[in-house]
């Protein structure tokens, strides 16, 4: 179980940022802060994963990468934390700031119990990333087939279907 006041030894083997030590400790730390943005500084970035990162990118737009099979994460650099702490206070939104130099010692946190919107974010933030990708991939489809006999047939479609509903 994870105690931010003692070292991991297995922090010590992880392999670069995301080694298998490292979605341990990650999940681990989940388990204690399940409904709570966890910032993991480390280097010069903060990292969030998988809900958290989700909530982050829809707050901030930042960009998700997938490092594995339902494993997202998103990252930012150190001087925006400042912004992002604001933003997740005036939503109420529980953080918590996770320093990898220092054993995993929780660096910062705040609490507002009952008031806590991580789910409500959490929901809109899946429902919005989940539609965002796939207008993207309809665009890189379109894009990819330019040259395509019928694209002005499926573009007057698609417009078509857009004025309708205006």
């Amino acid at each position: 179980m994870y105690n931010p006041r003692i070292a991991w030894p297995c922090v010590r083997r992880a392999e670069g940022i995301f080694g298998k030590n490292m979605k341990e400790i990650i999940k681990n730390i989940k388990e204690i802060h399940k409904e709570t943005v966890c910032f993991f500084r480390v280097g010069t970035f903060y990292h969030c994963y998988n809900k958290d990162a989700y909530i982050i990118s829809f707050l901030f737009n930042y960009k998700l990468k997938s490092l594995e099979k339902n494993y997202v994460e998103c990252g930012f650099p150190l001087g925006a934390i400042n912004k992002n702490i604001a933003k997740l206070e005036n939503n109420k939104i529980n953080y918590v700031i996770i320093d990898k130099r220092n054993n995993y010692e929780e660096e910062e946190k705040q609490d507002f119990g009952n008031l806590n919107n991580y789910n409500k974010f959490y929901m809109k933030a899946n429902s919005y990333i989940n539609y965002k990708n796939r207008i993207d991939n309809i665009n890189s489809f379109l894009m990819n087939n330019i040259d395509m006999d019928n694209l002005k047939t499926i573009l007057t479609e698609i417009e078509n279907i857009i004025y309708e509903r205006r």
